[in-house]
């Protein structure tokens, strides 16, 4: 739809340039002809006449009265149209916006008319392709319209909605990757907020108002995470998928709510992780879900799989089996009697095959390995009874020859069955890796240095996965001090961390330790970790500068100590 050379005022039937420049053309007298054009498209009111003159008094020109006059007049009438917009019955507010836009259209290229169009838009229902057409075409109109309009445009136009929300997911996955990787800090800032408190990002909350109701934007970006998932298996596009469908849950959106058969399991989900409790009445709603799942629905557990691959569910999880593991060992049952813990390793076991799930499009629930249960859980809870039996022990009245046998027994290499499973189980290493995170916070040093090494060689290496190595770094700074010891050293750097080189990501987690316990280390501990860090420390930019702050941080400790007064003689 072209707006004319008139930019469309001869369109609505007002003489614009076009017929000014004919009237002078073609006249004999060009002062008389603009006189005449002023005074026949002048404001026709009869009593403003009399009291232009003033206006040339106090050396107001006719442009700026009437830009004045028009821009109240366009305010005016914007307030109209969205009093139309809300407040009238949706037939009759159809049938008027539609005809105020045909109207008015074409002087959408009029720059300070434009606003009015752009009101009329915003408020509509359905717009008229042609007119999303002309939109569309033109880059500095497109730009300036509203989101409830542009909505309109991206449903039909994937390629273009893709390039609105691209940036956002990057900036999303940036913004975890920081929180991650931060070498400066020392506590664990990822699983810090509750899901309301993430939900409120500044990307989650432009995704939803970008998507708006429209049942078909909301499945674009779903099909866009799910493709950016499979092909960089990077796990933030999971708590997006989750977050996102809750922001519309927490904001009424019906029509997509009742649309995503993930929604009541998701919301079920959510209350669990922000409660960090599964009660019975919980559990039997997500078994439920699990259970009921029919042959035609095996989409349905592709998107299953990835809400539970996302990092703060795989934490909830797997935090709560060992709570629950913790729980089974006071009473001194089994794990294959608990149907709650049965749960929460079934929905783990989907979470952690989401990849596969998705990449091979086989939509099937994983065989749950059953000697997980009956052989590995009761191998981690032999471990979990030897660090209870040595805490007792450290509590009792010293007498070293029993304290030495009591730790000797209960201090030795890890069964069998646990190195094995965690080499060959997801479910398995995940659950090991929890088990490591309780003895960094229980600051048990004899535990910690028992089994951190079996991580080394976990399954598809999970124990070097970015949520769980920022969870173990941030309390392993907890307990600088062990550092000054070589034995826990070599486990930590030797036997853990340094295999993983030279992984960007291990290398990224391995400087922030070092970084903030460098202090507590020997000189030749040092100088191997320094040794070792430097090739992989210069793979990228940021990498780069967290290495010369380590240098820079360590070249102060070392000036700091021989600058050191010597001690005086007592």
């Amino acid at each position: 739809m072209s707006t004319g050379t008139g930019f469309g005022l001869e369109e609505i039937g007002i003489p614009g340039r076009d017929y000014l420049r004919e009237a002078l053309t073609n006249c004999s007298d060009p002062l008389k002809a603009i006189e005449e054009f002023q005074s026949e498209n002048e404001i026709l009111l009869p009593s403003l006449r009399p009291m232009l003159p003033l206006l040339d008094l106090h050396g107001t020109s006719r442009l700026d009265f009437h830009v004045a006059v028009m821009e109240e007049l366009r305010d005016t009438l914007i307030k109209k149209i969205n009093e139309i917009g809300t407040k009238w019955e949706p037939k009759e507010k159809d049938k008027k916006l539609k005809e105020l836009l045909s109207k008015s259209f074409p002087v959408i290229k009029i720059k300070p008319l434009r606003p009015v169009v752009l009101s009329i838009l915003k408020n509509m229902t359905t717009i008229n392709d042609k007119y999303l057409d002309v939109i569309l075409n033109d880059k500095d109109l497109y730009e300036q319209c509203d989101t409830e309009v542009k909505r309109q445009i991206w449903k039909d136009n994937q390629t273009l909605y893709g390039d609105q929300v691209t940036p956002l997911f990057t900036q999303y996955t940036k913004e975890k990757e920081q929180c991650l990787f931060s070498y400066e800090n020392k506590v664990n800032l990822f699983f810090t907020h509750s899901p309301k408190i993430r939900r409120q990002g500044e990307v989650v909350k432009k995704l939803t108002h970008m998507i708006g109701n429209n049942v078909k934007l909301y499945d674009m970006v779903l099909q866009f995470l799910r493709t950016l998932f499979v092909r960089t298996k990077n796990v933030h596009y999971c708590s997006l998928r989750a977050e996102l469908l809750m922001a519309l849950h927490d904001a009424e959106v019906q029509e997509v709510m009742s649309v995503d058969p993930c929604h009541k399991f998701t919301w079920c989900m959510d209350a669990c992780i922000r409660e960090k409790n599964m009660d019975a009445k919980r559990s039997r709603e997500l078994q439920g879900f699990l259970d009921s799942i029919k042959k035609g629905e095996d989409k349905l557990l592709g998107d299953l799989s990835v809400i539970l691959c996302d990092p703060f569910a795989i934490h909830f999880l797997a935090t709560t089996s060992m709570k629950v593991m913790q729980t089974i060992m006071i009473n001194e049952s089994y794990p294959r009697e608990n149907h709650v813990l049965i749960l929460l390793l079934r929905m783990l076991s989907l979470g952690l095959s989401a990849i596969d799930i998705l990449t091979t499009q086989h939509f099937k629930e994983p065989k749950f390995d059953s000697q997980i249960v009956t052989k590995f859980l009761p191998a981690l809870l032999s471990l979990m009874v030897d660090d209870q039996v040595r805490n007792l022990n450290a509590k009792l009245p010293p007498d070293e020859r029993e304290s030495a046998i009591a730790i000797i027994e209960h201090s030795g290499p890890p069964p069998d069955a646990f190195q094995a499973y965690v080499n060959d189980s997801g479910v398995a290493a995940t659950l090991a890796m929890y088990y490591t995170l309780q003895l960094a916070r229980q600051k048990d040093k004899v535990g910690l240095m028992r089994v951190l090494g079996c991580l080394s060689t976990s399954y598809r290496s999970h124990s070097y996965d970015d949520p769980y190595l920022h969870s173990l770094i941030s309390l392993l700074i907890g307990i600088e001090d062990e550092f000054a010891a070589e034995d826990f050293c070599t486990v930590v750097f030797d036997e853990f961390l340094c295999p993983g080189l030279p992984q960007e990501n291990v290398t990224k987690h391995l400087l922030r330790l070092v970084y903030n316990v460098c202090h507590k280390l020997g000189t030749t501990r040092m100088e191997t970790v320094l040794k070792t860090l430097q090739p992989s420390s210069m793979q990228t930019e940021s990498l780069r500068v967290a290495f010369s702050a380590l240098e820079e941080k360590i070249n102060a400790i070392e000036q700091a100590t021989t600058n050191k007064p010597p001690t005086s003689p007592h």
